[in-house]
């Protein structure tokens, strides 16, 4: 649905952006993340055409952007960072502009309108002047004009920002609601959200490309090392100094085949918890669950551990810039 080719903007000596190629599928939804400064609203505002690339391509469901401008903007619904309203106007009123310049049938307009209102939850407001709404409210008015028209591709550059924690709550929601029936490219630096919502992330840092992968393949291609935590409790009424049971776990664990180091937090009241690390492939959960099972323990849980999508994010995005 959306080709990406080559793209870079230069401000002089200044690479803004630099060689950035992916690919977003229809109906998925793209995280592009970045730290402040990254190039993240430059590369979005390539993408809807609002900015010239120095070089490069951008294909909208088939149609260039630059050789077929209008057919690829009919495609796009754009939330820039800054919401684009006309103050002086009601919210309803705005959107029935926004339609119409957007080219919504006049017998569908009034339809329209109202399910970009529902959508957004802006019901309360629709007769009020956008110049007399909350920051927030606002910020969704920019949501609602981008989705009047039903485009197939919305491109959201920091949807979140303006709005308090229920509030992203609910734009968070939208947008997953969107998955499989709208292309989104949304851009954030808030990395919860992109778990949240997105299933390929893009990471970008000075402008270029560091990653374009699931959080969860990240994660793998990353991961230096296996880990495995267990949450283990010995039986009941059994005799146990001080100490005495969380080596015994350590020593067993240790002994296992491909384990590398071992951990084990004191249990206090609870279940004693053990971080066993092995090298990468080297999947120990079942090993481990054998030998607390022979030894007569109990095991109260098991886990593989894998990286954040933070630990993943800074990964990538260290001082040296250098691409993954």
């Amino acid at each position: 649905m959306i080709t990406v080719s080559r793209l870079t903007k230069r401000y002089g000596r200044h690479t803004a952006i630099d060689n950035l190629s992916f690919e977003v599928q229809p109906g998925e939804v793209l995280g592009l993340l970045g730290p402040n400064g990254a190039g993240k609203t430059t590369a979005l505002r390539m993408i809807t055409g609002f900015l010239p690339p120095s070089t490069g391509r951008v294909r909208i469901d088939g149609f260039d952007l630059y050789d077929n401008p209008l057919e690829a903007k009919r495609r796009i619904g754009y939330l820039p960072e800054n919401p684009p309203v006309y103050p002086e106007m009601t919210t309803r009123r705005f959107l029935e502009f926004v339609a119409e310049i957007k080219d919504v049938p006049a017998r569908q307009r009034a339809a329209a309108v109202t399910r970009a209102i529902e959508r957004t939850q802006l019901g309360e407001v629709e007769h009020k002047r956008i110049a007399k709404l909350s920051k927030g409210f606002k910020q969704r008015v920019g949501l609602a004009q981008a989705i009047v028209h039903e485009p197939k591709v919305l491109i959201l550059d920091e949807p979140t920002s303006s709005l308090d924690p229920k509030q992203r709550v609910e734009v968070r929601e939208l947008i997953s609601g969107l998955r499989g029936t709208q292309t989104v490219i949304v851009s954030t630096h808030i990395l919860a959200e992109a778990n949240e919502v997105a299933d390929r992330v893009v990471i970008i840092h000075r402008g270029r490309v560091m990653a374009v992968d699931t959080p969860a393949s990240l994660a793998q291609r990353l991961q230096a090392r296996d880990v495995v935590i267990a949450e283990i409790h010995r039986g009941a009424g059994a005799d146990d100094p001080a100490g005495a049971f969380d080596s015994e776990v350590r020593r067993s664990l240790a002994a296992l085949p491909g384990a590398a180091r071992v951990e084990v937090q004191p249990r206090g009241e609870g279940p004693g918890r053990a971080r066993v690390e092995s090298a990468a492939g080297t999947d120990l959960r079942g090993d481990t669950a054998a030998a607390v099972v022979l030894r007569g323990w109990r095991l109260v849980g098991l886990a593989g551990e894998t990286l954040s999508l933070e630990e993943i994010f800074l990964a990538l995005t260290g001082d040296d810039g250098a691409p993954a």
